[in-house]
C-alpha cells in the first residue's frame, strides 16, 4: 500500500490514465444537499486567502499494472466514486461555461487536462470510465450537443443540472481557484499483497452503510482481474440483481435472496446483519471457476425467488392464485423451503396438483397458527430443515407427515382449537390484507365466478351488527343480549360479511338493513349474490343465536378451504433436545446440557441455566 497526499488537479490531470469504476460499486447516488456542500466548500476555500488546502477524503485504487492496446493505465476505483464523479461534473460544467464565454483556451485546458485522454481511441478516451448506465449519461454531458435530448434517468444529469445553475459568469474564477485547492489521500492498492477487500470494508465500516448484498457483491469480484469481473457480473451477479427484485415497489431482495439460500445450504438463519459474514464464512474463496459453481447454484433458485416475490410472473393461473395469497400473507419464512419445491415442480419430479396442494399446505399451517396467536418465529426451524424430510417416491405424504408431527408451539393446530379461536377473535382489527385474505378465501371457495376484494372499493367489510347501532337495536335485543353481543361477538366472523352499499345499510335496524331498496338499487341482505349474505338473507332477527348459528356454517367453510392433512400420524417424541418454550414444567427435572446462542452450556439445574443466560444477556 502506497499512501501520498495529492492535490485533485494533479491526481485527475495524469497523463494517459483512466479510473475505472467496477462493476462491483454502488451506483453514483449523491444527493444535491452533498454536492452542495462540496461546492460551498470549494467557494470559500477558493475566496480565501488565508487557506492554501482544504481535505476531502481519500481516493483508494488497485493497480494491476493493467494497461489498454492504447497504452492507457487503468486504475480501479474501490472508495472515492462519489467524490471523484462528482469532480469531473464540476469539470464538466466549467468546460461548458468556458465554451459558451468563448475562452477556448479554457475550455481546451479543463478537457484536455482533466476529463480526456486526448489522442487515445473512443472507448478509451473518457478519463472516468463509469459503469455501463452512467458512462452513456457522461459521454452525453461531454458532446454537449443541444439539440440531443438525455432521456434515462441519471443522478449524474441531475447533479450536472444543478451545478451549472449555481455556477456562472460572476463565480467560475472562484470555483477554479477553490479546485485548485483541493487535497485528497491518494491510496494505491496492490491486489497480490494489500487485501483490497479486507480494506474495503474497513473503509466503508464509518460511511454509507452497505447492504448486505452489497458487500457480498464486492467479496464475489474485487478479488478478480476486471475481465473476470465483468464475465461474473453479467453471468451471473446481474441476473441475481435483476431477479431478486420486488417488481412492485421496486426495491432489491438480494440481501433477503442470499439469506434464504444460506439457511437452506447451512440450516442455520443468519441474523439480517450478519448474512455477508456467513456468505464469506461458507465460500472463502476467489477463484474463478470455484466462484462460477457457487453462483451457479445461487442463479438456478433466484428463478422461483422471483416469482415468489412477484406471482405476477407465474404464467399458470392456479400457481399463481396460491403464491399471490402467501404474498400477500407475507410467510416469507417459507421462501427457502419453496423454492426447492419450485425447483422440483418445474424439473417434473412433481405435478401441478401436488405443488398446489404443498402451497395451501403451507398457508392452512400458517394461517391456523396465525388464528391462535401462536409465535411465528417457531415457523423459522420448521421451515429451514423441512425440505431435507422431503421423500421424492411420495412427496406431498411426508411434506405432511413433517408438518403434522410438531408439537407445542410448533404444532399444526387441529380442527376443535382452531374453531374454538376463530369463533372469539377480533379479525376486524388484524392487518387489513389478513382480513381480506380471510374474508376473500371463505366467499370464493369453489366458486367459479370468484370476487375479488383486495383493492376492490366497491366491495367493504361489514358489520351486521353495527359499530354504533341506532338505539332500536337496544329495545329489540335488550340490554344483557345487545351488550353480549358488542363485547364478544361484535368484531368476530360471525357478525361480519361484505356489502357494496356499507356506507347506506350503516347503523340501521336489521330488517331495515335486509330490505333496504332505496330508487330499486337492491341495496339489502336480501337482493345480494354473496356467500357471505346467504344465510343471513331470508332472517327475521339478528341476535346472539344467530350470529352463532351463521358462525357455525362458516366455520364449515373455514375447514375446507385451510384444511389439516388427513392422515395418520404420531407426534415425533424422538429428539433429546427439547426447546425450553416447549418443555414440561422443569421441576424435580435435570438436565444434561443446554444450547444457548448456539453455544452448548454445561448446566443440570434450571436455575443455573437462567443464570447463565442473564449473565449472557447483561454481557
Amino acid at each position: 500500500m502506497k499512501a501520498n497526499e495529492t492535490r485533485v488537479e494533479d491526481f485527475l490531470s495524469s497523463n494517459k490514465t483512466q479510473f475505472v469504476i467496477p462493476v462491483y460499486q454502488r451506483n453514483y447516488d449523491w444527493p444535491v444537499v452533498q454536492c452542495k456542500q462540496l461546492l460551498d466548500d470549494i467557494l470559500e476555500v477558493g475566496a480565501s486567502k488565508k487557506m492554501n488546502a482544504h481535505f476531502i477524503g481519500s481516493i483508494v485504487y488497485v493497480h494491476d499494472d493493467v494497461y489498454t492496446a492504447s497504452r492507457i493505465k487503468e486504475l480501479t476505483v474501490i472508495d472515492g466514486q462519489q467524490r471523484l464523479t462528482t469532480l469531473t461534473l464540476l469539470y464538466l460544467v466549467l468546460h461548458r461555461l468556458a465554451k459558451e464565454l468563448k475562452d477556448e483556451g479554457l475550455a481546451n485546458e479543463i478537457s484536455e487536462t482533466y476529463l480526456i485522454n486526448k489522442f487515445a481511441p473512443e472507448e478509451e478516451k473518457l478519463k472516468l470510465r463509469p459503469t455501463d448506465n452512467n458512462d452513456k449519461a457522461l459521454k452525453y454531458l461531454l458532446r454537449s450537443d443541444e439539440n440531443e435530448e438525455y432521456t434515462a434517468f441519471s443522478k449524474l444529469i441531475d447533479n450536472f443540472n444543478y451545478f451549472k445553475g449555481r455556477i456562472t459568469e460572476d463565480n467560475y474564477q472562484m470555483v477554479l481557484a477553490g479546485l485548485s485547492k483541493l487535497m485528497f489521500v491518494e491510496i494505491s492498492l496492490d491486489r497480490e499483497k494489500d487485501a483490497p477487500q479486507r480494506i474495503f470494508e474497513s473503509l466503508n465500516s464509518t460511511g454509507l452503510e452497505l447492504s448486505q448484498a452489497d458487500l457480498i457483491r464486492n467479496y464475489i469480484l474485487m478479488g478478480l482481474y476486471r475481465r473476470d469481473q465483468n464475465k461474473i457480473y453479467q453471468n451471473y451477479w446481474e441476473v441475481i440483481e435483476k431477479l431478486a427484485k420486488d417488481e412492485t415497489l421496486n426495491v432489491s431482495r438480494v440481501s433477503d435472496f442470499i439469506r434464504d439460500y444460506l439457511t437452506l445450504e447451512n440450516k442455520n438463519i443468519p441474523n439480517k446483519g450478519k448474512v455477508y459474514i456467513e456468505f464469506k464464512s461458507k465460500y472463502p474463496t476467489s477463484i474463478l471457476e470455484n466462484l462460477e459453481t457457487i453462483l451457479s447454484g445461487i442463479k438456478s433458485l433466484v428463478k422461483h425467488y422471483n416469482k415468489l416475490i412477484n406471482p405476477k410472473n407465474e404464467t399458470d393461473k392456479e400457481i399463481r392464485l396460491q403464491l399471490e395469497y402467501i404474498n400477500r400473507l407475507e410467510i416469507n419464512v417459507s421462501y427457502p423451503f419453496l423454492m426447492k419445491v419450485y425447483e422440483d415442480y418445474l424439473n417434473t419430479i412433481i405435478d401441478k396438483s401436488t405443488f398446489i396442494s404443498i402451497l395451501e399446505l403451507v398457508q392452512s399451517f400458517t394461517w391456523r397458527r396465525f388464528i391462535l396467536g401462536l409465535p411465528t418465529n417457531a415457523l423459522n426451524k420448521i421451515f429451514m430443515s423441512l425440505y431435507d424430510k422431503v421423500e421424492k417416491g411420495n412427496y406431498l405424504y411426508s411434506v405432511q407427515k413433517s408438518i403434522l408431527q410438531r408439537s407445542g408451539v410448533q404444532r399444526f393446530p387441529r380442527n376443535a382449537e382452531t374453531l374454538n379461536a376463530l369463533k372469539e377473535k377480533d379479525v376486524y382489527n388484524i392487518k387489513p390484507k389478513n382480513r381480506t385474505y380471510l374474508l376473500e378465501r371463505l366467499e370464493n371457495y369453489e366458486n367459479r365466478e370468484p370476487v375479488v376484494i383486495d383493492g376492490n372499493e366497491d366491495i367493504t367489510i361489514e358489520h351486521i351488527f353495527p359499530q354504533n347501532p341506532d338505539p332500536k337495536w337496544k329495545i329489540g335485543l335488550g340490554n344483557d343480549e345487545y351488550n353480549f353481543i358488542k363485547e364478544n361477538y361484535l368484531n368476530t366472523i360471525g357478525n361480519l360479511t361484505l356489502s357494496g352499499n356499507n356506507g347506506k345499510l350503516g347503523n340501521k335496524p336489521f330488517i331495515e338493513k335486509r330490505e333496504m331498496n332505496i330508487d330499486n338499487k337492491e341495496q339489502g341482505y336480501k337482493f345480494s349474490r354473496l356467500w357471505l349474505n346467504r344465510f343471513i338473507k331470508s332472517l327475521e332477527k339478528w341476535d346472539k343465536a344467530k350470529i352463532e348459528s351463521r358462525f357455525e356454517q362458516i366455520s364449515e367453510r373455514f375447514l375446507k378451504v385451510w384444511e389439516i392433512p388427513n392422515i395418520n400420524v404420531t407426534e415425533d417424541t424422538d429428539s433429546s433436545e427439547v426447546n425450553i418454550f416447549e418443555a414440561e414444567d422443569p421441576k424435580h427435572k435435570k438436565l444434561e446440557y443446554a444450547i444457548f446462542f448456539d453455544q452448548k452450556i454445561e448446566v443440570r439445574e434450571v436455575a443455573k441455566l437462567y443464570v447463565e443466560v442473564f449473565k449472557q444477556l447483561f454481557e
